[in-house]
């Protein structure tokens, strides 16, 4: 891992912000005999992101949009449906300059292989990393540059069209299922610099196969029939296993900036985000385990080296759609100490994973699919493994003696049994839980199934009519520099504001 830091050092200047559009989709590196392992390892340290957009788009929009958080402070905006262009776009930017540039060109030049050096492993891991790139925009902003993106140097498109987001997941969904179909058992070329699953490649054919399930159900709103032949689809070719097929960056704490965890950049800035108190008395109402690794209260004197209190007993979650002003107005509204913050302690460091898929996710959609359909193993049991692993896959923090006990985990499920009745609230709202940290995801499947029920607020001046925002609005910059193909998107997709619905989630 250290040897590809180092290498990650190097890359990171290559793979650096540009400011013009036309610089947003150039040649990443410029000369393409570079090997494309070290720019993949590269590539899937950016696509974890940075401080700028996991703050920015993670969250202060998903995280209290979603009421994993709360903050009455000016870096709020999302917990007030308030808009703010740089935040807004800061996934759209940061995810075609870095992200999307980076894979396009790795493809590219797997493709462009004549001499044979390297190896069809390579190009089907690839396109199965380019779908999680591009399904992550395309989910926070509809329809996106897809067809055309990262096109500048290979076929000199400077301004790409925007695709129909109906058109994107057809073939993001198609790219999963040729490039799954493509990787048997056995260790890729890329090796040790596939820094998610050191080059295995059962567990990127089992990733494709969960992403290929998460964005099948993605579709249940707008095509039930084709969200039941995905899923069945992907359980028949296989999903993850167990906690050891997670994907998710390992990070250190250098030694550069991209090599750190992005959430955990942003805690050491901002030390006014909270926990929301929709999230906190749902652990509470379940007397869930989790609390005391999630949550924690402040040290009087608000200093996060030494530690704060974790008694789930003492958690106390803030109201979202506050301000500086209207806080004061509920009890203990003076001091935002007495309120629970992410545990600083154990899950917001820098050098702390950063999950893009856990196996609990897959678990909770394949009880639904069950529920919905018949198919696959029963809810029952998927959701108790869900739980299970969403449970133990707090380990990966290093959560030492605070880990979480199999006589905890069996008596939370004594306690809270899967409920056929209520099946689909209870697996989603599992997931809600399991994806705290990962809140773009957890915005997306909210927008899905509208689990769990939350309440939005009315905030003065908001930009979503009072409504939970149904998306981000797109890059400012797009206004001017990509003008035609703008107002195009926006004259089919409607209103590039927060209320206009993306095409999966009609109403």
């Amino acid at each position: 891992m250290k040897k590809i830091l180092i290498l990650i050092a190097a890359f990171s200047v290559l793979l650096s912000c540009d400011e013009g559009f036309e610089d947003l989709n150039t040649n990443p590196n410029a000369a393409t005999s570079l090997d494309p392992a070290p720019k993949f390892t590269a590539n899937l340290l950016f696509t974890a992101g940075d401080r700028f957009e996991n703050w920015r788009a993670n969250i202060i929009y998903s995280s209290y949009m979603i009421q994993h958080m709360a903050n009455p402070s000016g870096l709020g905006a999302g917990d007030r449906y308030l808009y703010n262009a740089q935040w807004s776009g800061a996934w759209f930017e940061r995810g075609y300059n870095d992200h999307v540039k980076g894979i396009e060109d790795i493809i590219n030049q797997l493709e462009s292989d004549e001499e044979g050096q390297y190896s069809d492993d390579m190009l089907a891991i690839a396109r199965i990393w380019r779908v999680f790139v591009y399904h992550k925009i395309t989910d926070l902003y509809g329809d996106v540059p897809y067809s055309e993106a990262g096109k500048a140097f290979a076929d000199g498109v400077f301004r790409p069209v925007y695709d129909l987001q109906s058109e994107i997941y057809a073939d993001m969904l198609n790219e999963l299922a040729e490039a799954t179909a493509a990787l048997p058992d056995g260790t890729s070329q890329f090796g040790s610099a596939d820094v998610l699953f050191d080059g295995d490649q059962g567990k990127w054919r089992r990733f494709g196969y969960s992403m290929m399930l998460r964005l099948g159900l993605r579709l249940i709103k707008v095509d039930a029939t084709a969200a039941q032949q995905w899923a069945q689809r992907a359980i028949d070719g296989g999903v993850m296993e167990s906690n050891d097929d997670i994907a998710y960056m390992r990070h250190t704490n250098g030694p550069e900036g991209i090599n750190r965890n992005g959430n955990g950049q942003v805690f050491q800035a901002d030390d006014s985000m909270r926990m929301s108190d929709t999230f906190i008395n749902a652990l509470s109402s379940t007397s869930d385990p989790r609390m005391r690794i999630y949550a924690a209260l402040p040290d009087d004197d608000g200093d996060r080296n030494t530690s704060g209190s974790n008694d789930p007993a003492l958690q106390r979650g803030l109201p979202n759609g506050l301000d500086g002003t209207t806080v004061q107005a509920i009890p203990g509204g003076d001091d935002l100490n007495n309120f629970s913050e992410p545990n600083r302690n154990l899950i917001t460091g820098e050098d702390d994973p950063y999950f893009f898929q856990t196996y609990a996710e897959v678990a909770f959609m394949l009880a639904e699919a069950n529920i919905r359909w018949g198919i696959g193993t029963d809810a029952a049991t998927n959701y108790a493994a869900g739980v299970e692993a969403a449970m133990r896959q707090l380990d990966l923090y290093d959560v030492g003696d605070q880990s979480i006990t199999d006589t905890e985990i069996a008596d939370y499920l004594a306690a809270n049994p899967y409920d056929a009745a209520n099946g689909l609230v209870q697996v989603n709202t599992q997931y809600w839980i399991v994806t705290f940290l990962n809140h773009i995801e957890a915005y997306a499947n909210w927008r899905r199934t509208g689990i769990p029920a939350l309440t939005p607020n009315n905030y003065p001046g908001n930009e979503s009519n009072g409504e939970i925002p149904r998306r981000l609005r797109y890059f400012e910059r797009e206004q001017t520099t990509n003008a035609d193909n703008y107002q195009a998107v926006i004259g089919r997709q409607g209103a590039d504001q927060f209320f206009t619905r993306m095409w999966w989630d009609v109403e």
